[in-house]
């Protein structure tokens, strides 16, 4: 039986062997294949970025569903272990194990509630969100490295594009209801 650890990094690496060949053909918007063209190259574009992130995060000893975990941990803020597995879609003894690795490390820590010994809560410790940051500081190196490449046109064009696709995200999660999907915090957007 495989551990999360093995899956997500198979999953992983199979996404970064897909074709890193982006779509040239300029299509009509309302066209299914423009939407598959956009899908294709936001996929592969977000795949490259991932792929560097995760060479990083390998030589730091973390894995990607390490890493999701405490993404999970710091949106949602602490939350009860069987709670952590359902949002994983794992067993409670895999994210039991996943959990035990990331404490290791001192990036996130177990208590037990005092009304309710059976009850774990997780949360991430100073040293997770620590780390976290440092790697949030890391990707955003890249992407400013990234955006460097574009003229200000450019610039333009995608900073519309992405206040476009944000309130399309907004409006997709608001129209799946209110149980659909919360955050213990709210990212701020940037206009």
């Amino acid at each position: 039986m495989f551990k999360v650890d093995t899956i997500v990094r198979l999953r992983t690496i199979v996404q970064m062997t897909r074709s890193t060949t982006p779509s040239t053909r300029v299509l009509a918007p309302e066209s299914g294949v423009a939407k598959a063209a956009i899908i294709a190259d936001f996929r592969t574009s977000m795949g490259e970025l991932k792929c560097i992130t995760s060479e990083r995060l390998v030589r730091q000893g973390i894995s990607m569903s390490q890493l999701h975990v405490m993404h999970l941990l710091e949106g949602h803020g602490e939350m009860p272990m069987s709670r952590l597995a359902e949002m994983l879609d794992v067993s409670f003894s895999n994210a039991t194990g996943l959990i035990d690795r990331v404490e290791e490390r001192g990036l996130v820590e177990r208590t037990r509630i005092a009304t309710d010994r059976r009850m774990v809560m997780v949360q991430l410790t100073p040293a997770g969100r620590q780390m976290l940051d440092d790697f949030e500081t890391i990707n955003e190196g890249i992407l400013r490295r990234v955006l460097d490449q574009l003229d200000p046109q450019q610039l333009t064009r995608l900073a519309r594009s992405m206040r476009d696709l944000r309130d399309a995200v907004a409006a997709t999660l608001t129209e799946s209801g209110p149980d659909s999907h919360h955050h213990a915090h709210v990212a701020q957007g940037r206009d």
